[in-house]
């Protein structure tokens, strides 16, 4: 008898279904000489201080450097603990039940760093010695399932992936449970989570929306003049940037008195050839996702997981943007399959069957997966997300194999009395991959123009001449899309060179890991969106100033474990090296932490407005009286806005907040309101006189 684990109940059953399994028992499936279970994701993890004996937060534990590390079943809060999570407790017993009744193990966790320590975990923790064999697949449709079960590989030939997994669970407890407990035992005032890659993601945000408020706009003036010729109209730009208007004014007024022509000095025509995008791996297609259709990366991964779930996709946690060689033969497959979906019909009429581009092929740069393809099984019905999602891999896909765009660009300079303009236009000669979507320019890219043909030494008549204001631009806010290609490519801004070229390509988290790391900053109440843009709360600020010069904040340093891992997984690393070298971290760091001075006097000192006696306690959440029977308290979150130290200040001395705008009702409409307290310290809205707001 054989068991099989997989990561969740669906794909248990689905393996179940091929192999014949169909017998249901409690918590896995039998028949054929088979024995199929399943983990709900993390079952097992590293256990927690408590579990070595250390309660509370305390100066004299630190830092906690676990040897051996314990494993503990998943636990889950209750009251103000945490217990044993009862459902995993239940599902290991029935795994445990299921590996001492067969001879070996086949692992069908998902074929990835995370799927392997879920596995591992367990394993572990069950003391289990059973022998056991990898099924590595890269999509859950009937085919691969087939293949991967007549091409299963030896459980010990991924030891290294495993060790690069254990690594990072390692790493991130050391570094995580004594920077968060130092800095919060510092601060002396609520919990303040610090995490090795969370940290130097926050110090991003945090670094870009300073620079951002720091800069100083000004404003500059440009001359545009407008040109018609051969039916065709056309811009150019003067090169100079006046500061002052009056003496762009001016210098109009002279071109206009002085012939209002300008002459064309030189042309300049080059052909550019525009390779068509290479695949889809899940940090482009959440980069992507957040572009067009507004989606967060957690978002898209949870739409991405599903579509592969339902076999639509293949596997969606890659890093790589590759397929290998032998996968070259299913393409025209794929493609064909895509005949059956209404909207990828005019896209495919476009296809030129027998000169697809083989850029996509390259065995070198495909890494545990390759890069994000549908499969032949073509949806019908889903969701609008789904489908908007979907969409953006199939037509990538259709994209990635089409010809090259070429264009011929052209440069124009013209001579207006002696001041220099530019004009700059844009032939498509050859649609090849562009002709896919129809769109012909990058969206952050200005239009180009047409131009006629021109020749050195035309003139060319004035038609209208403008003064064009414009302004210097700040470093732009991060988007999610934003942010994640600055994670993606942390290692490019590294000053040293050597270092920098060693790093190339390498970020900070996984593609797997990148949208949890976001969302962590949101739970942790240090980022919030403001429109599409992520921008540090005061939390996230006051974190940042705390460790903005130390090593935890620093971004090349996480790059460089990153590459670590990577080794590791490969075997050119040892992991036990590195977890020493964790363990020296995690030591310096706290120390330094703990030497940090907080200065608690940016705090206002507060008189309780309900019983007149206790100060206020004054968090990122929550604003509270000490005292129980009082028990008075303010949250600071109100229909998705933080309520500022300043309001709160202004709330309990005077009874009224400024007036707080962008605030959501239920209903997701928006609305402005002050906060106001009655004789009770009760608080309310009140709306703006002379508005008409609707109860």
């Amino acid at each position: 008898m054989k068991a099989i684990i997989a990561e969740k109940p669906s794909v248990a059953r689905e393996i179940a279904g091929l192999l014949g399994a169909s017998e249901k028992k409690d918590g896995y499936l039998t028949g054929h000489g088979y024995c199929v279970t399943w983990a709900f994701g993390h079952l097992i993890g590293l256990g927690m201080p408590e579990d070595y004996g250390i309660s509370g937060f305390q100066k004299a534990s630190l830092p906690i450097l676990p040897n051996p590390f314990l494993l503990t079943v998943r636990k889950v809060k209750k009251d103000k603990s945490y217990v044993a999570d009862t459902g995993a407790l239940k599902q290991l017993k029935i795994i445990e039940q299921v590996f001492k009744q067969c001879d070996s193990i086949i692992v069908a966790t998902d074929a990835g760093r995370e799927g392997e320590l879920i596995f591992r975990y367990i394993y572990e923790y069950l003391k289990c010695n059973k022998p056991f064999q990898r099924l590595w697949i890269s999509s859950l449709t009937e085919k691969a399932i087939k293949q991967g079960f007549d091409n299963l590989k030896n459980g010990k030939e991924f030891d290294g992936l495993y060790q690069s997994a254990q690594g990072r669970s390692r790493a991130d407890w050391l570094v995580g449970i004594n920077a968060t407990q130092a800095l919060s035992i510092v601060a002396g005032n609520g919990i303040y989570s610090l995490g090795r890659v969370q940290t130097p993601t926050l110090a991003l945000i945090c670094k870009r929306y300073l620079d951002n408020k720091k800069f100083s706009i000004k404003k500059y003036y440009q001359i545009q003049l407008l040109h018609h010729k051969e039916m065709i109209g056309f811009k150019s730009l003067s090169t100079t940037k006046w500061d002052d208007k009056k003496l762009a004014d001016d210098t109009l007024r002279t071109i206009e008195r002085n012939g209002n022509t300008a002459t064309v000095t030189s042309v300049e025509i080059k052909n550019v050839t525009e390779q068509p995008p290479l695949l889809f791996d899940l940090t482009g297609l959440q980069k992507e996702a957040n572009k067009k259709l507004n989606l967060s990366a957690e978002e898209t991964l949870n739409i991405a997981q599903s579509l592969y779930e339902k076999k639509f996709i293949t596997y969606p946690r890659s890093g790589s943007k590759y397929i290998p060689e032998d996968m070259w033969a299913e393409i025209p497959n794929l493609v064909r399959a895509l005949q059956d979906r209404e909207n990828c019909k005019q896209a495919l009429s476009k296809i030129k069957w027998g000169r697809f581009n083989k850029r996509i092929v390259n065995d070198l740069r495909v890494t545990d997966h390759h890069a994000l393809l549908i499969t032949e099984k073509i949806p019908s019905a889903l969701n609008a997300k789904e489908n908007a999602v979907y969409d953006m891999i199939a037509f990538r896909l259709l994209e990635a194999i089409s010809q090259a765009c070429t264009k011929e660009i052209t440069d124009i300079a013209l001579q207006a009395i002696h001041y220099d303009f530019t004009a700059k236009g844009c032939k498509i000669t050859e649609p090849g991959w562009r002709s896919i979507k129809g769109s012909f320019a990058d969206d952050e890219a200005e239009p180009l123009q047409d131009l006629p043909e021109l020749k050195k030494g035309d003139e060319l008549k004035i038609k209208e001449a403008f003064v064009l204001e414009k302004q210097t631009k700040p470093p732009v806010l991060f988007t999610e899309a934003g942010l994640l290609s600055a994670m993606e490519t942390a290692g490019n801004g590294i000053e040293n060179e050597e270092e920098r070229k060693a790093l190339q390509n390498i970020g900070i988290g996984t593609p797997a890991t990148r949208a949890s790391i976001i969302e962590t900053l949101f739970t942790r109440n240090y980022i919030q969106r403001e429109k599409k843009s992520l921008i540090p709360t005061e939390k996230g600020l006051q974190v940042y100033e705390l460790v903005k010069d130390q090593k935890i904040a620093d971004v090349a340093m996480t790059a460089e474990w990153e590459l670590a891992l990577l080794k590791i997984e490969n075997n050119e690393a040892d992991a036990g090296t590195f977890q020493k070298e964790m363990e020296e971290y995690a030591s310096s760091i706290t120390n330094e932490l703990l030497q940090t001075s907080i200065a608690h006097g940016n705090l206002p000192q507060l008189i309780c407005p309900k019983c007149k006696t206790q100060q206020l306690i004054i968090r990122d959440k929550i604003v509270k009286c000490p005292d129980e029977v009082c028990n008075w308290v303010q949250f600071r979150n109100v229909c998705g806005l933080q309520i500022s130290i300043a309001d709160i200040e202004s709330l309990v001395n005077k009874g009224k907040t400024a007036l707080l705008k962008g605030m959501k009702s239920k209903a997701g409409k928006k609305f402005d309101a002050y906060i106001v307290l009655n004789d009770k310290a009760e608080s309310s809205f009140e709306f703006e006189k002379n508005k008409n707001y609707k109860k």
